[in-house]
Parts: C-alpha cells; structure tokens; sequence
C-alpha cells in the first residue's frame, strides 16, 4: 500500500488507541509553553514539569526573562541539563519578543521562527497547543514512526512534515502529531520496537520486514 492508501487505517487505529493523547508540557500561556518547549530539549517532559512551576512562577513576562540576570536563568534551569545555552535562548527570545512583540507570543509560524534558535517543531508545538492553530510536530518520534511506516523515505525534519502535510487532513496536524508521538514512546521505540503487540503492524514497513507474514 502507498502512503496515501495506508492513512486512513492509521488514522482510525491511531484514535482507538490515542483518543486522549495530548501536550505533556505543563502550561497555561504561549509563553510558558515556550519556555517549557525549549527547556525540554535533551530532557523528559516529566522532569521539565517538576521544575516549571517554580520558574513560571518567578518569571510571569518576557521581560522578565529578558531583564533576568543569565546566571539566575542558568541556575533555575539547571535540573534540565544544558542549562547554559538553554538560558542563552529563553533570554534571547524573550528579548525578541519584548523588543517586537510587545511580550507576547506571535500567533503565526511566520513570526515564530523568525525568533532565535525556534525552527518549525518548536513553532508547531506553540501553534497547536496554544492557539489551536493546527501544525504537524515532527520530533525524533515522529519522524521515526513516519520512516517505518512508509508515510515518507526522508530524513529531514521539514521534508518529513511536508511529505505528511497532504496525507492528514489539516484540522488532524495536531492531534495526530501527539499520537504519533505517544505510539513512538510507547511502542515504536528506537531501539527494541514493540512490532508483535504493535496495533498499526499491518500498515508498517519496517514491521512486515522485522515480523515476515505479520503476526
């Protein structure tokens, strides 16, 4: 089956068993999922909420970020690991979106990747989740379950988002992102993938070669 053909039943398998996936960032602006984005990076999603509350709570605005002394912003960060360029990038962003965007968070991708060191992943993540502007996540997840899947042969982040853009429908971007991205945790990991107990093994390349016959 192509692409194309093969969507429509991941799409349904992707609903019956990812009704409920969603953002596991803990936030309640753009801003703080901003933030909580980049402190993401090389560090779980569940480490970032431990420690979130304590920073939202003494940096409500951009400005304070931005007017934060980069040692304070370094030591808050530190449980994150690579708290040092982490630190330099909230600030240098902030700056930005004080200096351009009177604080707050622009609502177009256009305006966010034009902020430093955020590319489209980072943009779609803030689109999606906190403006319900539909956007396709493609993180190391994500690109790996597309691969096997045979949804796209690329290797690049920004390829791999277009060659799916015309697959899902546009209102699905985001909710499909978060399910792919849970199946890539859950199941298709990167190293030993689950493909006997993998509910989407019909439709998977890498799955009908890892399991010849399938089940």
């Amino acid at each position: 089956m192509n692409p194309a053909e093969k969507i429509g039943p991941i799409l349904k398998i992707l609903d019956e068993h990812y009704a409920d996936a969603h953002v596991t960032l803990d936030f309640t602006n753009p801003l703080e999922l901003l933030v909580a984005t980049v402190l993401s990076a090389q560090c779980t999603d569940v480490r970032v909420n431990q420690v979130t509350p304590a920073i939202f709570k003494k940096y409500p605005t951009a400005a304070a970020y931005a007017d934060a002394p980069l040692a304070d912003l370094e030591a808050v960060f530190h449980p994150t690991g690579f708290f040092r360029q982490k630190a330099k990038s909230v600030q240098g962003i902030c700056k930005a979106l004080v200096e351009n965007h009177g604080g707050q968070v622009p609502a177009s991708q256009e305006e966010l990747v034009k902020l430093p060191g955020i590319g489209r992943k980072t943009a779609n993540v803030i689109l999606g989740n906190a403006f319900g502007i539909p956007g396709i996540v493609v993180d190391t997840h994500m690109g790996r379950v597309a691969q096997r899947l045979g949804l796209t042969a690329n290797q690049d982040p920004v390829k791999i988002e277009f060659d799916l853009m015309p697959l899902v429908p546009q209102e699905r971007w985001t909710k499909f992102s978060h399910q792919m991205i849970w199946h890539g945790r859950s199941i298709c990991t990167a190293k030993k993938p689950k493909c006997p107990i993998c509910p989407i093994l019909p439709y998977c390349d890498y799955g009908q070669q890892a399991i010849p016959g399938g089940r």
